[in-house]
C-alpha cells in the first residue's frame, strides 16, 4: 500500500524544486527581477565559469542573491533577448535539501540585431534547500555541452 500523504508531499517537493529552475530561466527571459530573485537562497552561489571556459570567457564566481541577480539582469536588460528551455530533469530529495540535474537550452540574441546570437546547450548541476513551501537554489554550476553563434558578443570575455 502507498502512503498517499507521503506520495503527495514528494510530488509537491519535486514540483517546487523544478519550479525554482523555471523561475531562474523565466525570470531572465521576462527581465523580471522579483521572479528571478525568487529562485535563489540569500547565500546562493552561481558558477558559470565551466560553461564560459568553452569559449574563453572568464566570469567571476557569483555569491549571494543580489550578486547574481543584479549583474545578470543588468547585462541582459535592453541588450539581450533570451529564452530558456529545461529538459531531462533528475531530482533527488533528502529531507530539506535536494539535488537537481537538467539540460537547459538557452538562446541569447542581441536585441538590436537578432542575427548576433549564442545558442547554448548546458548541463546544470543544482543544489537546493527548502524555504517554507518553496525550494530555492543554494548552488548552481553551469557547464556547456555545445554552443553555436558568438557567445563573446553576448557575454563578453
Amino acid at each position: 500500500m502507498y502512503d498517499t500523504d507521503a506520495v503527495v508531499r514528494e510530488l509537491q517537493d519535486r514540483t517546487e524544486i523544478l519550479d525554482a529552475l523555471y523561475r531562474f530561466g523565466l525570470g531572465q527571459d521576462l527581465k523580471d527581477r522579483e521572479l528571478f530573485a525568487s529562485a535563489f537562497a540569500a547565500d546562493a552561489e552561481l558558477d558559470f565559469r565551466p560553461a564560459a571556459a568553452k569559449w574563453g570567457g572568464r566570469p567571476p564566481l557569483m555569491s549571494g542573491r543580489d550578486a547574481i541577480v543584479t549583474p545578470i539582469l543588468d547585462l541582459f536588460s535592453g541588450r539581450v533577448d533570451t529564452t530558456h528551455q529545461v529538459t531531462n530533469p533528475r531530482i533527488v530529495v533528502t529531507g530539506d535539501t535536494a539535488h537537481l540535474t537538467a539540460l537547459v537550452e538557452a538562446q541569447h540574441l542581441l536585441t538590436a540585431d537578432h542575427g548576433t546570437f549564442a545558442l547554448l546547450k548546458n548541463p546544470y548541476d543544482v543544489d537546493l534547500v527548502r524555504d517554507g513551501d518553496r525550494w530555492v537554489i543554494r548552488r548552481m554550476r553551469i557547464d556547456n555541452a555545445w554552443y553555436t553563434g558568438d557567445p563573446t558578443a553576448i557575454f563578453g570575455t
